[in-house]
């Protein structure tokens, strides 16, 4: 099984884009992962762009299924004196699957040092259930350690709509900004636990806002919430956080969902 840190080690530059293939231990059901294919379009602009400031924030567009043999072009939509705006787009033999844009934004002093979002009080990961069994779940989730620390189980026809897990990589080589956004992406959608049955889901659009200029390093625990706010017309809305172990806000995120059910 490939891990985090193989998948990485398999993509290299050719032609000014960065290629590579990505294993089927990768997929969730007919298509990459979307939290590797941010990923890899984050280590994309990073090895095209060397002289960025923090990443602030990231918009992915998730156009189609992206499987097998895999190309990434990155291009500077604008630099400017403090913020630089990154347009990384993710090809593979089917056309154009995934457009990131990522904005990079150099530290400035300001009146503000205030964080508004306290972390939940919850169960630690060593003492939360297991979320998906060895033998369950899709096949990208077996390279994550996942443990429920509040909400339901997917597809359990739950009244949950807000849900908490322990998520780190199994891979301990995974600590970079990356590998964050790899592990970020991990929770179903919330409205996936209201399922009384299994139904297609397929994430549209994601929206991150990176919080910190120094994020953890190191193969950690996180605390991920997926919190939907809506669902009609076959589709969902869902907001998303990342807590380091120590309630450090990292990750403020928004998710479209396409729901078939």
């Amino acid at each position: 099984m490939a891990s985090f840190s193989d998948v990485l080690g398999a993509f290299h530059h050719d032609g000014g884009a960065y290629k590579g293939a990505v294993p089927d231990n990768w997929l969730q059901g007919r298509t990459l992962y979307g939290g590797l294919s941010a990923a890899l379009c984050l280590e994309g602009a990073f090895a095209a762009f060397a002289d960025h400031g923090p990443l602030r924030s990231a918009q992915i567009s998730f156009i189609g299924p992206a499987e097998g043999e895999i190309s990434i072009k990155a291009e500077i939509l604008r630099r400017g004196k403090s913020v630089s705006f990154v347009n990384t787009d993710l090809h593979c033999d089917k056309g154009l699957s995934v457009r990131a844009v990522f904005a990079f934004g150099a530290a400035r002093d300001s009146i503000f040092d205030t964080r508004f979002l306290p972390p939940p009080d919850l169960p630690g990961p060593d003492d939360a259930p297991v979320f998906f069994p060895p033998e369950h779940g899709p096949l990208f989730a077996r390279n994550f350690s996942v443990r429920l620390a509040r909400g339901a189980m997917p597809v359990s026809a739950s009244k949950e709509y807000d849900h908490f897990l322990w998520v780190r990589h199994k891979d301990d080589k995974a600590i970079s900004l990356s590998a964050l956004v790899a592990l970020a992406d991990m929770p179903p959608p919330a409205v996936f636990a209201m399922f009384p049955r299994p139904a297609p889901i397929s994430t549209m659009t994601w929206s991150l806002n990176f919080l910190a200029d120094k994020f953890p390093q190191g193969a950690d625990w996180f605390l991920l919430e997926a919190r939907a706010e809506d669902a009609a017309h076959g589709y969902s809305s869902q907001d998303m956080f990342v807590w380091d172990r120590n309630g450090a806000p990292l990750i403020a995120g928004r998710q479209s969902v396409a729901i078939f059910i």
